[in-house]
């Protein structure tokens, strides 16, 4: 089986790329995503004539992108903002190359958020969920606020406790140390974390995602072609998605029977068990959905998630070490793409201190109520 049932066709990640984090004052978006683009081609050995399809994440001027790099894809589409729609975006561009109308696809993010004072929540967040009409009365004017309402819910049903959101804090920062991009890298302690101020309680500072500028790049191509690239290809052995938006941000499971449809399907997509994947990649915007991640793909019983991260489960050296390059937490908030090239990177085993030894296959996961799930994998089947 492969990404097209009953087809052997496979598809591979063949260069990636990123820029710097933090505030880069000097750049916008767009030329966020160029110099994101421009090391990932680099990283293929190609030119960013070679590549045939252009799909952007959060760019919103599509027309200047390709003008500034003087590129003519035959594939040209654009997604709105939301980390959400870094599936889709993977999706459009495995399936352009699968049905044979493009060889070589770009997928580019780029994100000036810091530089232009981004808010997630309020009336000018952009990138929400367009509920105002029901929440803001009630105070439910931000995604933090959702988190820290479904995270009381879990605790209530289950026991789970603040200090276990601090052990996902701490363990991502432990991994950002190891890694020069990340802007987070400050060793973190329970103190510490007790001590960071309340955003929306029980949720702290530290259990909040980091806004900041910085672009990401990944260019995929046919499993065949991949094999005469520079760098030794990564294939993705599944992906699969789920929208349940019609329940809204708070379902009462706290997205399970999504993400239980979703790890089914790549799963047997990807004709690998939860057994199989050695690492895993969690998008973590806050702490609680780390928990429910876990919960929700089936890497511990449902309302264990606490107890689980508590384990040392995540930690280099645990059983699913994750979120290696320090996340969205620690080293940066790119929506989800960083996270990815991370997986990529284990893959190839290039990550020095933070490597997972002989990681063969790396698990991307997004809960929430649009659900992602993609396996990298060192071998096409």
């Amino acid at each position: 089986m492969s990404l097209i049932s009953n087809r052997k066709d496979s598809i591979a990640v063949v260069g990636v790329g990123m820029t710097d984090f933090g505030k880069l004052p000097d750049h916008d978006a767009t030329s966020l995503g160029i110099w994101a683009l421009r090391e990932a081609a680099a990283d293929a050995g190609l030119t960013l004539a070679d590549i045939e399809g252009l799909v952007i994440h959060r760019l919103a001027d599509y027309q200047k992108f390709v003008q500034i790099t003087n590129m003519a894809p035959r594939l040209l589409t654009a997604s709105p903002g939301a980390g959400r729609m870094l599936g889709g975006s993977m999706q459009i561009a495995v399936q352009a190359i699968l049905s044979g109308m493009v060889e070589t696809v770009a997928v580019v993010y780029g994100n000036d958020g810091s530089t232009a004072g981004a808010r997630y929540g309020g009336k000018g967040d952009q990138y929400g969920t367009g509920a105002e009409q029901l929440w803001f009365p009630y105070g439910m004017t931000s995604p933090g606020a959702i988190h820290a309402m479904a995270f009381q819910r879990h605790a209530a049903l289950y026991g789970t406790t603040v200090e276990q959101l601090a052990e996902i804090s701490m363990t991502f920062r432990r991994h950002a140390a190891l890694n020069p991009k990340a802007v987070m890298k400050k060793p973190l302690s329970l103190d510490d974390y007790m001590a960071a101020p309340f955003i929306c309680e029980p949720l702290r500072r530290l259990d909040y995602c980091l806004i900041n500028d910085g672009g990401v790049a990944m260019i995929l191509t046919s499993g065949e072609r991949a094999r005469d690239m520079r760098q030794k290809p990564v294939y993705l052995r599944g992906i699969a998605q789920l929208s349940r938006l019609a329940k809204g941000e708070l379902p009462d499971d706290f997205g399970y029977e999504t993400m239980q449809q979703v790890s089914s399907r790549v799963h047997r997509m990807a004709e690998l068990s939860r057994a199989d994947v050695d690492a895993l990649m969690i998008y973590d915007n806050f702490t609680p959905t780390v928990i429910f991640t876990l919960e929700g793909f089936g890497y511990c019983e449902r309302g264990q998630g606490g107890e689980y991260v508590q384990s040392g489960t995540l930690r280099l050296g645990g059983r699913y070490p994750a979120n290696t390059n320090g996340g969205h937490l620690s080293e940066s908030y790119m929506q989800g793409w960083s996270l990815n090239v991370e997986a990529v990177r284990q893959v190839r085993g290039e990550l020095g201190e933070r490597q997972v030894p002989d990681a063969r296959n790396v698990q991307y996961l997004q809960g929430g109520p649009l659900s992602t799930s993609i396996i990298y994998a060192k071998e096409a089947n």
